[in-house]
């Protein structure tokens, strides 16, 4: 075992092999849980942001981070939960939208609404429809079947033209 810590370049490196415990193919990097990085002394500081408040799976990833770490010579780990900003599929990598579509995930289709600017006499403008590709075939052809999907994070759609059912990320 080393006595320099690891660089946090490094640290980054071996996060981003963790994988989501829900979705398995996305790391909880590229989810864009991990928000932070640092060390102070010989602990390695992790910030992390759940995907929404009471998220399940946050025991699990938390566990995953430190085991992960510790694997790779990390004595101390200290994991922090950072609720604000709340977590938005903004955040989210390229490679792991990507990888929520090889899944079978329709990725999310757009950015979040940034509502920090609305106030009461502010007139609400619609939102413009929401197109979701499916995973599958491609086509723009789909709907909503359920706004609650396998999980809280996902909506059920339908293809109709392939006819298949699929998962959403939903936007948030």
């Amino acid at each position: 075992m080393s006595t320099q810590p690891a660089s946090t370049e490094q640290v980054w490196t071996w996060l981003g092999e963790v994988s989501d415990p829900e979705i398995p193919v996305i790391s909880v990097v590229d989810l864009g849980i991990v928000r932070a990085v640092a060390w102070d002394e010989a602990t390695c500081v992790v910030t992390i942001t759940p995907t929404y408040s009471g998220c399940p799976a946050m025991t699990v990833i938390a566990d995953s981070v430190r085991d992960a770490l510790h694997s790779h010579g990390v004595p101390e780990v200290r994991l922090v939960n950072q609720l604000s900003p709340a977590w938005t599929t903004d955040w989210m990598s390229d490679a792991g939208k990507a990888a929520l579509k090889g899944y079978g995930i329709a990725p999310p289709a757009q950015q979040a609404i940034d509502i920090s600017g609305l106030h009461s006499g502010v007139k609400r403008v619609a939102a413009p429809k929401l197109v979701v590709i499916c995973p599958n075939c491609g086509s723009d052809h789909t709907e909503l079947t359920s706004q609650f999907g396998s999980t809280p994070c996902k909506a059920l759609y339908k293809c109709l033209d392939c006819r298949e059912p699929f998962d959403y990320f939903k936007c948030h």
